[in-house]
């Protein structure tokens, strides 16, 4: 079995808390997820998975049409993650994250209750969790998390949020997920510049769309 590597890259048995805040609607918090996965089976560090909200986030926004419809839909995954979460444990939230992102990204789905529905059996959580997309009664539960995230890097970004060392950013956004050794040295990158005082903003424009692979 090979030795993992410690959370700045080298063996030094310390493992990081980190915290990653999501929206399952969007894909680019997909693949930073995808490639957060790949980073907890190389290097030593321990994920808290959060919901946040691009609903919320998009509050009062003059959006277009197509956009603003969007939002309204994804009200739906996002409180009944939080409702699985409040209801049944923390515990929960990335295995339903993946069994909904599944569906939605590389399955390309778009009727959020089909997929709702069958990611909370794929996953063993009470049918009736469902319910909770057309209620407001975890929208405070919602909105806390949100914050909580948003807060720390504002209002000016969007999902994914990460959180580690004491410092919270967008991102990384990156297509494809890097694997293995390759989402290790992202890491370690990503721990680099969140220690570094002062330091805010790295970026480029985008010209590819999200890879599912």
């Amino acid at each position: 079995m090979s030795e993992r590597s410690g959370t700045d890259g080298h063996h030094d048995g310390e493992r990081a808390q980190a915290e990653f805040w999501f929206d399952p609607i969007c894909p680019w918090a997909w693949m930073t997820s995808r490639w957060m996965g790949e980073v907890e089976q190389v290097r030593d560090v321990d994920v808290t998975w959060r919901v946040m909200s691009l609903a919320v986030l998009n509050e009062g926004a003059d959006l277009p049409e197509k956009y603003r419809e969007l939002m309204t839909k994804g009200w739906a995954p996002v409180r009944v993650v939080t409702a699985a979460a409040v209801e049944h444990g923390a515990e929960h939230v990335k295995p339903l994250y993946d069994a909904i992102g599944t569906r939605v990204h590389p399955g390309g789905r778009t009727d959020y209750r089909e997929v709702l529905a069958e990611a909370l059996e794929e996953v063993g959580l009470p049918a009736g969790l469902l319910d909770a997309a057309d209620t407001d009664s975890y929208d405070e539960a919602l909105r806390r998390s949100h914050s909580d995230g948003i807060d720390r890097v504002g209002q000016d970004v969007g999902t994914p949020v990460i959180a580690v060392a004491g410092t919270a950013f967008f991102g990384p956004v990156v297509t494809p997920a890097p694997k293995g050794e390759a989402a290790g040295r992202l890491w370690d990158g990503v721990l680099a510049v969140a220690s570094t005082p002062g330091f805010y903003e790295l970026k480029r424009s985008r010209d590819k769309g999200p890879i599912f692979d």
